[in-house]
């Protein structure tokens, strides 16, 4: 509300200043904050430079109780009253920049180096450097400095590839030329493993006042429901997805499985005369280009359904740009945020009726079976996928063809 409050009283104020007196000023400002309810008082006092202390004498000369005694005709000569801290103390300010500067930061001499800087924490090392000083009128400075509260931003993706760029038009390329010739693409990846139980699960929903879900104390996984592994598989032409729910590990069998379950389940019936299939993938994990059981599970899968298998590999740390991230899993979270995940019944049904307004539907089950880890894969069964590496980041971008293919 501040925002866009702040100049109208600004300017209602500037108009008025020339013929209010030190009283006039303090009536108006009372008036007008007490006409703006919740905040006023703040929003006043920003755009006046009057002190909430003064906002608040007014506002008592102008409570009904007040209106029949006799008003106080206080008024100060020009240049009365008390001074603003940084004209008594001019190096208040440079004392306190010194402490937030994100040059400091990491500067093992900062009074604040590992503590929070919170306005109560600045405002106690000012005044341990000799400075009298209240949290409010630091939070006040720091916002005529230009300083705001700020969270941590994520934008730094690690080590940059050379040739990032150039694979991402590379995956675009692939993609459009799939869909043109209606061909399903996919996008697939692991959502990150949650605990099934009455644990806290992040975010907020309307409940009844006062009677919030409780929930365990500590976030200790529970001995017989576990942990899950929401594998996700989104179609980006069709706009659907598909999520196994496992309780197993999260190996390369388990995720061409669920690969497998999305074609069966959904793939088959919006593309029946597909021949190929294009997977859009992280480089790591389940699904990553080093993983030798990840290629000879999709040979399987292959030979299993007669589809050409092409996949594109996203370059190193660039996993948020996986179309499946925000298109489906984000939404995923928000559908749950605030719910615990109590067991396994609970999970698929919060996933599966997860909607969005341009129309996302996910369909949704348990995958019981068992994905054991440490399986090793020989080179020569390698060397039996039948893969063909393309000509740009063979490494990245690959075919797999059905070993009884006429290719």
């Amino acid at each position: 509300m501040e925002n866009k409050i702040e100049p109208i009283v600004n300017e209602k104020f500037n108009t008025l200043l020339p013929i209010l007196d030190e009283k006039g000023r303090r009536l108006w400002a009372a008036a007008e904050a007490k006409s703006l309810g919740r905040g006023g008082i703040s929003a006043v006092s920003k755009a006046t430079g009057l002190s909430r202390t003064t906002i608040y004498q007014g506002l008592k000369e102008i409570e009904p109780s007040n209106a029949a005694k006799p008003a106080t005709n206080r008024t100060r000569a020009r240049g009365g009253g008390r001074k603003p801290i940084t004209k008594v103390n001019p190096i208040i300010l440079r004392d306190l920049e010194g402490m937030v500067e994100p040059t400091t930061r990491g500067d093992p001499e900062s009074p604040l180096r590992w503590t929070c800087k919170s306005t109560r924490q600045l405002s106690r090392a000012l005044q341990v450097m000799g400075h009298k000083i209240g949290r409010q009128k630091v939070s006040e400075l720091l916002a005529d400095l230009g300083y705001s509260l700020q969270a941590n931003r994520k934008v730094r993706e690690g080590s940059r590839h050379p040739d990032r760029d150039a694979q991402f038009r590379y995956i675009y390329n692939q993609v459009k030329v799939f869909q043109e010739n209606n061909q399903p693409v996919i996008s697939v990846d692991t959502k990150k493993k949650e605990l099934v139980g009455d644990f806290k699960n992040a975010g907020r929903e309307w409940q009844p006042k006062g009677q919030p879900d409780s929930v365990r104390v500590h976030d200790f996984a529970d001995k017989n429901l576990g942990k899950v592994n929401p594998y996700g598989v989104y179609d980006q032409t069709a706009n659907v997805g598909w999520v196994s729910v496992g309780i197993d590990h999260d190996t390369s069998s388990f995720a061409v499985e669920s690969i497998r379950r999305w074609w069966k389940r959904m793939g088959q019936q919006t593309y029946p005369e597909a021949k190929q299939l294009l997977i859009t993938a992280d480089g790591g994990g389940s699904n990553g280009y080093r993983i030798r059981l990840w290629k000879i599970e999709l040979q399987r899968f292959a030979d299993d359904q007669g589809l050409e298998i092409s996949v594109c590999h996203l370059p190193p740390g660039t996993s948020k740009w996986n179309k499946i991230e925000h298109r489906m899993f984000s939404h995923i979270s928000m559908n749950w945020r605030g719910k615990p995940l109590t067991s396994h019944e609970v999970i698929v049904n919060l996933i599966a009726n997860t909607t969005t307004r341009q129309g996302l539907k996910i369909q949704a089950e348990i995958d019981s079976n068992s994905y054991p880890k440490g399986i090793k894969v020989t080179d020569t069964e390698l060397e039996n996928v039948n893969l063909f590496k393309a000509d740009f980041h063979g490494e990245w971008n690959y075919s797999i063809r059905p070993k009884c293919s006429s290719y």
